[in-house]
């Protein structure tokens, strides 16, 4: 059972009584009348052979509240196109499958790059842009969630957790993150978002001071979680980073646009595992080892929209201060470990910690050769005024990809 403690300047919503599953969505369906909601979900083709989305799936039949599934397709050649339609054919709602790889959306996607507004690289970044756009096409929802597909723990009251506090027309608020406890087969998980993110921010704290974007970020429990739940107009403006910066950028991207009373966390499982990455410690280009750079860069960029300077100097700072206190917090999760029975390796841990803070350094210099740097996607209110029937045009792809093969 969770605590009811409220820390920084963001509402947590708690998981106080463990309500049951059938409560939820008996409402849900009620806050589906006045305001439709559906799901996104970024898969890669091989998460259809793998454990995790077979059963998300199973589980997802039951979630009679929802207005439209939008699956975002990647790494398929057409005969995986269609077994993907054939996979996800047994969803009982309306739902769509963007064939981001076949000729019409990469037909689009040029398009876009003509005009300077396409992603400039592959990934779930680029995946989830397009459902993004999708969903304003389509119109058939006012409140969505977006969850991973690689969680092997997954049990359906994650969503209706997840969507509730932006589909509960008594509530305010325009952005939910969903957060849990990483902790699974015995071991606390997490690494990124324990070893490097967390301490990373009581770094900067140390070195500039609380400053209101840092205050913000660490009042998250679970910054790096990629479930969360948005308004429809969220989507208009929101600029999302292509890169492994998605979570770090979009919780920028609503503290911009948004007043912190309009946002919010809320408890989503018990239990929570999914796909690891490797830590790659030999190669930038892949793993933890990327994903912990592109983290970084997409902090220091934001601080530096927000007046901070930076220098050499103000990384190598930075990098001793951080690691530090991630030591300490080496320290802290052993004890929390022990306590709970679980198991813990001290030294694989300070090896993540001391490429993180080797990451850091690389991050700065990257940063400061190339300040100009823009990973954002543009957001859809800048397509649309560039190429007006761009919604019409994704729309159109999408349906013909799925009349073509099949689909009613």
């Amino acid at each position: 059972m969770g605590d009811f403690y409220q820390n920084g300047i963001i509402t947590t919503l708690h998981n106080l009584s463990h309500r049951p599953l059938e409560e939820l969505e008996r409402e849900l369906v009620n806050f589906s009348k006045s305001r439709p909601m559906s799901l996104i979900l970024p898969s890669l083709f091989s998460e259809l052979q793998g454990d995790a989305l077979p059963n998300i799936i199973d589980e997802l039949q039951g979630a009679n509240y929802l207005n439209e599934i939008i699956i975002g397709l990647d790494r398929a050649n057409i005969d995986e196109y269609r077994q993907a339609l054939k996979f996800f054919g047994r969803l009982p709602q309306h739902h769509r499958v963007l064939w981001n790889d076949g000729p019409r959306l990469r037909a689009l996607d040029a398009r876009l790059q003509e005009e300077g507004l396409a992603p400039k690289e592959p990934g779930k970044g680029r995946n989830v842009w397009y459902c993004m756009g999708y969903a304003l096409a389509s119109g058939r929802s006012e409140a969505l969630a977006l969850h991973d597909c690689d969680v092997v723990t997954y049990e359906r009251g994650l969503l209706a957790r997840l969507i509730y506090p932006v589909a509960n027309p008594a509530f305010n608020y325009e952005f939910c993150k969903g957060y849990y406890a990483r902790v699974a087969n015995g071991k606390i998980n997490g690494r990124v978002s324990r070893l490097l993110v967390t301490p990373m921010i009581r770094s900067l704290k140390k070195v500039f001071g609380p400053l209101d974007y840092l205050e913000y970020l660490d009042s998250y429990r679970y910054p790096l979680a990629g479930e969360f739940s948005f308004r429809i107009d969220v989507l208009n403006d929101i600029r999302i980073p292509s890169d492994w910066g998605l979570e770090i950028g979009v919780l920028s991207e609503v503290k911009r646009n948004y007043a912190t009373n309009r946002l919010c966390q809320v408890d989503i499982a018990d239990i929570y595992d999914h796909k690891h990455q490797k830590l790659s410690a030999d190669d930038d280009s892949g793993g933890l080892s990327k994903m912990s750079i592109d983290i970084s860069k997409a902090v220091f960029r934001k601080l530096a929209t927000n007046g901070v300077v930076f220098s050499p100097e103000t990384f190598r700072s930075i990098k001793a201060t951080y690691f530090r206190i991630a030591l300490d917090f080496i320290e802290t999760y052993r004890n929390d470990a022990l306590i709970n029975g679980l198991g813990f390796d001290t030294h694989a841990e300070e090896k993540a910690v001391e490429l993180f803070a080797q990451n850091i350094m690389k991050a700065g210099e990257q940063f400061l050769d190339n300040p100009m740097e823009q990973p954002f996607i543009p957001s859809w209110n800048r397509v649309v005024s560039a190429i007006p029937d761009v919604f019409e045009q994704l729309k159109t792809a999408v349906e013909e990809d799925n009349r073509e093969f099949g689909v009613a």
